[in-house]
């Protein structure tokens, strides 16, 4: 039997585009994103033509179906109404086997991500009933059925096959991203003996697969259902059913670039060939092997690693230090631990000061295999050991101690092992790396990017740097024509960054999956050249507490040109700083088109370090401006930043027609965003002391507030004391750049709290270019006593005498010497035991 290995890869990312039949006037739409559930069928044969319906919500003004893979041409597209539109699929006959991702584009936004299963097999629907053992459908060898797994239902095919031929069950269930589907699978005989079963393989995540040599001539019957009898009408599924090979991992599991490499098949129930494949020479995304042989081809891959590495494959016996598969890094090691309890080790030569980062791929390649990785020295002494870190699989970085030979041993967790637990381990020198990714506005929405034609949108990048430190730039990479991005670059110290995409008003509708790049832009290693791209992982399908089932890995960011929007935003770039400790008011002003009176609720699209706004404001119906409070703290960077603000409104609910069609209902927000504007955040103006102040109840007192200036500023201030607790107040003053000593009079009430007050903290607002500079500064203490009681019996004190008038100081007098609060406590004592004193002296009646 002769096996010849197909690769297949996930290349440049294809746009099949059509325009919708008709031409209708265009304007400002009150449409907005489109709900895309998903495509019926879920999957094709490649090499023919089909019509497919997309359904979904808001879908009435679709224009072109966006493919992440080549394959797929889209050759007539259809509207039927709000929920669905019919496009003819033509498939080329060497598309891309397994799922082809696609998102559906309309006038005013990009749907969700979803997939499109291509097979090689004729395809074949589900008839009731089928639910019945004998009474199963029949189908033809090598054919796929679509079909549905409903509650407590199970469904029963026969084909017929004999002595020595294979017979594969390969179901997709969550594998269609539909629902949170555990499909079973099994293969019987005709006196319903199970031959083989699957409830889940590593290969095809929580799918099965059922494969058999036929044992003699006759009819088999595979069953599919809800493992535990728990489907749905979602539960959709395809089960590819045939006599094609279905290995169950590789070894090598991955191999070098460029290169010729001999790869055996594990697994396939008529045996393990070996085939010489030859790798592409540029990586490639979601790179996987197809199997193929004179019976057919696997209707799904098996992945490979793509890498910069040779390999080395393990040599049993391989179990002891001595007996371990010698390398020299860097290198990739691969085997399999074949039995329960197996361990692999591999032996390799190190020098002192060298550093290795030793990464272990199995489940992320889909192998069963839940791997402990051991770094052991010469004699088997142990030096480092992971199970999993941040991932599935395990990673150590390994600084060389001394010169020497090391031990790299690789065991199961939990000591499992046959004949699919493959593995490869990389073993490289450390490499700068880069990643980007997209954040989320909204948790659990992957966000896209739709600019409304004449207007903006904006999204954040983040960014791990690997490894290396320095400033990055950010570039956009097959945008739609016309369309431009703009970001400011990320700072060395920053892991995050707004960039905003920008359509000019005569842009035509369009829309592409776009890269996103981020490359080291530091002027004092020109030669360093990092580069890394989005990699933005789309969940499909979650389980309990929102933890993801399935995802698919994009690298590639939807944008699209969408119909002009009924409102735009402008910020009023401020004149002064947002000072440390300070507060300022943005100043939002929206533009809005005829019709358009709705609220718009506006929030900062990101915020610099240091710096919080309110998230919770909204520009009312009916008027043009808004102001978002921003704060900053005491220790924000003294940096000037590139701000910006998006903004999100509906249209009314009456249907009112703004553009092509007109849309009846509520309608989800269509979102813009402003330009960039500059805010400098600086350190404050000036600084304060505050002196602590104490009085009783229904009594003065004064605060003395000692200023140090920090930068010269125009005119007067305001300066006015916060945090008093209730029924305590001081006046605002003023002061100027050359003020010294600020003394608040406080009064106070006697039912003003007793106790310590610390809290107390200054708002001075210092006017600058007719903008207001606000300071918060604190703190300070206040303490309000309750007067003691009289004693008991105690004469009432004498009224006290008539201060005589005060001669006029001499004009060059100094101010009499402030008292603290224990010197005026001091004095007030000593007042209260002269009066006390002289009515004893006094003369009794």
């Amino acid at each position: 039997m002769r096996m010849t290995l197909v690769p297949v890869s996930c290349r440049t990312a294809v746009v099949a585009m059509l325009m919708v039949i008709g031409v209708l006037a265009s304007g400002a739409v009150e449409a907005a994103q489109p709900n895309l559930g998903g495509t019926t069928p879920r999957g094709a044969q490649r090499g023919t033509e089909v019509e497919v319906t997309l359904s979904g919500a808001r879908l009435e003004d679709a224009e072109e179906i966006l493919f992440y893979e080549p394959g797929i041409e889209v050759t007539k597209l259809e509207v039927v109404n709000q929920g669905a539109v019919k496009a003819t699929f033509k498939i080329a006959p060497d598309a891309k086997l397994g799922n082809h991702r696609l998102r559906l584009r309309t006038e005013t936004g990009i749907s969700e991500l979803r997939p499109f299963s291509i097979g090689v097999l004729p395809e074949v629907v589900e008839k009731e009933p089928n639910s019945d053992f004998v009474a199963p459908q029949p189908i033809a060898m090598n054919s796929v059925v679509n079909g549905t797994a409903d509650n407590e239902d199970v469904d029963y095919y026969v084909v017929e096959a004999k002595k020595g031929d294979r017979i594969t069950a390969e179901v997709e269930g969550i594998r269609l991203g539909i629902t949170l589907f555990d499909v079973y699978v099994a293969i019987m005989n005709e006196a319903r003996f199970e031959l083989a079963a699957s409830d889940d393989s590593a290969l095809v995540y929580q799918d099965g697969i059922a494969s058999i040599v036929a044992p003699e001539d006759g009819k088999y019957i595979i069953q599919v259902r809800e493992s535990s009898y728990a489907g749905n009408g979602s539960c959709l599924y395809r089960v590819h059913v045939g006599n094609f090979p279905r290995p169950m991992a590789t070894v090598p599991a991955g191999g070098k670039l460029g290169e010729a490499t001999a790869v055996k098949y594990l697994g396939d129930v008529l045996g393990d060939p070996v085939e010489t494949v030859t790798l592409p020479t540029l990586m490639e995304p979601n790179f996987s092997l197809f199997a193929k042989d004179q019976f057919g081809i696997a209707p799904s891959g098996n992945v490979f690693r793509l890498s910069g590495f040779g390999n080395v494959i393990e040599q049993e016996p391989n179990e002891t230090p001595d007996t371990a598969t010698k390398f020299t890094a860097p290198l990739a090691c691969n085997g399999v631990i074949g039995t329960p309890g197996d361990v692999d080790e591999f032996r390799f030569p190190a020098k002192k000061g060298e550093t290795y980062d030793i990464r272990v791929f199995a489940r992320s390649l889909r192998s069963p295999l839940d791997s402990v990785l051991t770094i052991l020295n010469s004699g088997g002494g142990g030096l480092s050991g992971n199970d999993d870190s941040g991932g599935p699989d395990s990673y150590i970085r390994f600084g060389v101690p001394a010169d020497g030979d090391y031990v790299l041993q690789i065991r199961d967790h939990l000591g499992n092992g046959g004949p699919f637990y493959a593995y490869r381990i990389e073993v490289a020198p450390v490499k700068p790396a880069l990643t980007l990714t997209v954040n989320e506005f909204v948790q659990y929405v992957p966000p896209v990017v739709a600019v409304p034609r004449g207007s903006r949108v904006g999204i954040v990048l983040s960014a791990q740097r690997f490894d290396f430190g320095g400033p990055l730039a950010i570039r956009g990479e097959n945008l739609p024509a016309g369309v431009t991005m703009d970001s400011p670059g990320m700072a060395a110290n920053m892991t995050v960054v707004p960039v905003i995409f920008q359509a000019p008003t005569e842009t035509e509708l369009s829309g592409k999956l776009s890269g996103i790049i981020g490359s080291l832009n530091d002027p004092m290693r020109p030669d360093l050249k990092i580069e890394g791209s989005v990699s933005q992982p789309i969940v499909l399908v979650r389980g309990q507490n929102q933890i993801p089932f399935r995802t698919e890995p994009t690298t590639a960011i939807p944008v699209a040109v969408t119909d002009e929007s009924f409102y735009d935003l402008q910020i009023v770039e401020p004149k002064v700083p947002l000072v440390r400790g300070g507060q300022m008011e943005l100043k939002v002003v929206a533009t809005r088109k005829d019709g358009f009176k709705g609220p718009i609720k506006i929030d900062m699209l990101w915020l610099p370090p240091g710096v919080s706004a309110s998230g919770s404001i909204s520009i009312p119906e009916g008027q043009n401006e808004a102001v978002i409070p921003m704060n900053a703290a005491g220790n924000a960077p003294l940096e000037t930043w590139k701000i910006a603000v998006r903004g999100q409104a509906s249209m009314n609910a009456d249907g009112r027609p703004m553009g092509r069609r007109r849309r009846r209902g509520p309608v989800d927000a269509i979102e813009v965003c402003t330009p960039f504007a500059n805010l400098r955040v600086a350190d404050m103006y000036l600084t304060l002391a505050f002196d602590a102040a104490a009085v009783e109840q229904g009594k003065e007192t004064e605060m003395v507030v000692h200023m140090t200036k920090q930068f010269d500023f125009p005119g007067t201030a305001k300066i006015e004391v916060f945090g008093f607790p209730n029924k305590v107040v001081s006046p605002a003053q003023e002061i100027t750049k050359d003020t010294k000593d600020i003394v608040f009079k406080i009064t106070t009430d006697m039912t003003s709290p007793a106790g310590n007050h610390n809290n107390l903290f200054c708002r001075v607002i210092v006017t600058e270019n007719e903008e207001p500079v606000v300071h918060n500064i604190g703190t300070g203490r206040l303490r309000i006593d309750v007067p003691l009681p009289p004693k008991k019996d105690a004469p009432p004190p004498p009224p006290m005498p008539a201060a005589a008038p005060a001669a006029p100081a001499a004009p060059t007098a100094e101010p009499p010497k402030r008292l603290t609060r224990l010197e005026q406590l001091r004095l007030e004592q000593a007042e209260k035991e002269k009066a006390r004193k002289a009515a004893e002296a006094a003369p009794k009646p």
